[in-house]
């Protein structure tokens, strides 16, 4: 799921992304966009679909990890979470059920309960504190959002979040107490907080089984493009990552055959596309040569360019993965790209 944080994909308009790219669904930040421009100003333009004029599926976080990287800007309490806008330092108070209201503002099709993301490392105690938290706040959430008149309830759907560290034990008590929660979908987080990729992949596949085979089961802020058959293959049903995007606008583009840095003297005067084999508009019609040109100039139109290749690149991954699945051929594609993709793991923090 391409990320939009305020509102917007980076450098793309909703058109790119639903006529170029094909996207079904993207995401909206509640923390940010709670701050700028405000979710009942939102509210007045009849929600993110028609703040933004996009007709498809949008699912907005609740700020918890936002909240959760305001490091010494922020107080957590089994209220809520306290803590101080980036902008201008005002003080917020974010409560469970406050974070429903607000995501009922933005109008997204799916919100997500207000969670506590420990960092990593965290010891078993503190983690245990921290899933505790977080299982009470999803309880406090779903029990507000039941509670709102089915006349005024914009219809949503609201998964919690399964928390509890590096932990196995812990994951396995919060995705239990969850499920009896009876949500339309469930998600997997406090991944991708500094913990090694190989941790990351072991703590979705000890966890995703443990939710519903029927609902649609999240792994938060994943991941490399050789890691997406992966997830997959662990029972993993919706992903979301910043990487294709934001690499795109740093210069580094995603490829069948691995990364292609496009600042490098290498491409100056290279007449082939990014990727030979790729259908992206990006790939059809410039050349390495102007993508570079663009890039060292300093142009706004690579940033453009560059996404809609890293997206299209990560699209069509899952659309193979999809293909594949309904084919009876996971396996085999599963395989070919892990195996095909892997020259991109080396730059995952460029």
């Amino acid at each position: 799921m391409p990320v939009g944080t305020q509102a917007t994909v980076k450098g793309l308009t909703p058109r790119h992304l639903a006529e170029e790219l094909d996207a079904r669904i993207i995401l909206g930040n509640t923390y940010h966009l709670y701050l700028r421009p405000g979710h009942e100003l939102i509210r007045n333009f009849g929600g993110l679909h028609g703040f933004m004029h996009w007709d498809r599926a949008i699912l907005t976080d609740s700020g918890g990890f936002q909240v959760f990287s305001l490091d010494g800007l922020r107080k957590i309490s089994d209220e809520g979470v306290v803590f101080r806008s980036h902008l201008n330092g005002d003080k917020h108070l974010f409560t469970p059920e406050s974070t429903v209201d607000v995501q009922q503002a933005l109008g997204s099709d799916i919100a997500m309960v207000l969670d506590e993301c420990p960092p990593y490392p965290i010891d078993w105690r503190k983690a245990q504190r921290s899933m505790q938290r977080t299982v009470g706040w999803a309880e406090r959430a779903f029990a507000h959002f039941r509670s709102l008149p089915d006349e005024t309830r914009v219809p949503q759907a609201l998964f919690p979040i399964v928390q509890g560290g590096m932990y196995a034990d812990l994951r396995s008590e919060c995705a239990a107490r969850l499920v009896d929660l009876d949500a339309e979908g469930y998600a997997v987080g406090g991944l991708s907080v500094g913990e090694p990729r190989d941790v990351s992949m072991a703590m979705a596949a000890h966890t995703v089984p443990l939710l519903p085979q029927d609902r649609p089961r999240y792994v938060m802020g994943v991941g490399m493009p050789e890691e997406l058959a992966q997830y997959v293959a662990h029972g993993v049903d919706m992903m979301d990552c910043v990487m294709p995007s934001r690499n795109a606008r740093n210069g580094c583009l995603f490829t069948r055959s691995g990364r292609v840095v496009i600042k490098q003297a290498r491409y100056r005067e290279d007449p082939l596309p990014v990727d030979e084999t790729c259908g992206c508009y990006t790939c059809l019609s410039f050349s390495r040569a102007y993508l570079r040109h663009l890039f060292m100039a300093d142009e706004m139109l690579f940033c453009t360019l560059g996404t809609i290749h890293n997206l299209h690149h990560y699209l069509d991954i899952m659309r193979r993965i999809r293909e594949s699945i309904l084919e009876g051929r996971f396996p085999e594609t599963l395989r070919a790209l892990t195996s095909q993709l892997s020259g991109n793991a080396e730059f995952s923090n460029v």
